[in-house]
């Protein structure tokens, strides 16, 4: 699940993590009330105006500007708000922002000058180890810099026998190059940002730019944070967080019945249950020439409600030109499956794209005898490749 950047700056902060400030407004007059207290609580003259949306790159489509008064506060309150956010990690058409940041302004002239620097908290999967990525190179696109300077990016890894140990932290801020005040504001910043990450039970955290000021503080500027959606029973407070508008509405839907669903760009929907098992329809199809247009996992339970449900959910697409129904009895038997494809199948009346239906383990047989006997226009096939044929075939 992901947050906001106003969100994620609320659990770090939680945690100890020292953020830029800010007020969260959904109108121009909100804005600028936010602005007003902004200045009141922290004396800063200037604001920064940004997009509240689910997506990187923000400042590159016009989503993240400076205000150097009310005025211009209000008038790019105005321009942001309800503006299709179109970014690198966007879609053709972007996202409609309902909502701005209005934060302070940490850039303003001191003793030295500020610093930006790149910091995610992860997990390193092929280790099985939570590590800290970070580089001298903040504000960019950490894959520009993974691909000109990899020197540039530096990893921590932490022992989850211990934690992140004291001389790990200082290791962070010495290779940022840092030192006195600032060297202990970072060495405190990655102790605190580690033990949000691991308390919350996030699968990131991102913070770019941690600035260092020219007073020399250490800030969370930015922050992406994805909690890991199988934890949120731990987190109710998170789940609250939870902004529906961000996310894809199949997706939703789907999870709002308890399917596993996750929406692609391809021709051919896939019913399956199991993840594994959904994996490997996913590279059958692409064996057989077609494209997965969903991940679909109907779990245990293959009841008629249950495989309706399914079905609508990949007849969304209007991309989906077949569907793939492949199923392992194995918990659930066969026969009652394709007597749930059946019954819902009749309930929706005509479904007008080719469905071909492989169901293998306890009552296989009867299953396809059932799927066969229908009368419907459903194709049954026992073995792997008997199904990608079939799904060759309809796509020809």
């Amino acid at each position: 699940m992901n947050l906001h950047e106003y969100q994620g700056k609320e659990v770090l902060n939680s945690f100890g993590v020292t953020i830029q400030r800010g007020i969260v407004a959904q109108t121009p007059d909100e804005a600028v009330a936010a602005a007003k207290k902004l200045t009141e609580d922290t004396g800063t003259g200037w604001h920064v105006i940004k997009a509240q949306v689910h997506a990187g790159g923000r400042g590159k489509g016009g989503g993240v500007k400076l205000a150097k008064n009310l005025d211009e506060v209000r008038t790019i309150a105005g321009q942001i708000i309800g503006m299709n956010l179109i970014t690198p990690q966007t879609s053709a058409e972007g996202k409609k922002v309902h909502q701005v940041l209005v934060a302070e302004d940490v850039y303003y002239p001191g003793d030295s000058e500020p610093e930006e620097y790149y910091i995610s908290v992860l997990l390193n999967r092929t280790t099985g180890r939570n590590m800290i990525m970070y580089s001298t190179e903040g504000g960019m696109d950490i894959e520009t810099v993974a691909e000109e300077t990899p020197h540039l990016i530096f990893h921590e890894e932490i022992d989850p026998a211990t934690g992140l140990l004291p001389f790990q932290a200082r290791k962070v801020a010495f290779n940022l190059g840092l030192s006195g005040t600032a060297f202990k504001g970072m060495t405190k910043f990655v102790t605190a940002l580690v033990k949000a990450y691991e308390s919350s039970d996030s699968s990131m955290f991102e913070i770019n730019p941690v600035l260092k000021t020219s007073d020399d503080k250490i800030i969370a500027v930015d922050a992406k944070v994805s909690i890991d959606d199988n934890a949120l029973f731990r987190h109710k407070d998170y789940e609250a967080m939870r902004d529906l508008r961000e996310e894809n509405p199949v997706e939703v839907e789907a999870r709002a019945v308890g399917l596993n669903y996750v929406d692609l760009e391809g021709n051919v929907g896939c019913m399956v249950n199991g993840a594994g098992l959904a994996m490997a329809t996913m590279d059958l199809i692409k064996q057989a020439g077609g494209e997965p247009a969903n991940f679909l996992d109907v779990g245990g339970t293959a009841d008629a409600e249950r495989v309706e449900a399914a079905f609508n959910l990949i007849l969304k697409d209007p991309a989906v030109k077949a569907i793939l129904v492949n199923i392992f009895g194995g918990i659930v038997r066969c026969d009652r499956v394709a007597q749930g494809i059946v019954d819902a199948y009749k309930n929706m009346g005509t479904i007008n794209v080719p469905i071909i239906v492989r169901l293998q383990g306890t009552n296989a047989d009867i299953a396809k005898e059932l799927i066969d006997n229908s009368g419907l226009d459903v194709q049954s096939a026992i073995e792997f490749q008997e199904a990608a044929d079939k799904v060759q075939a309809v796509l020809a």
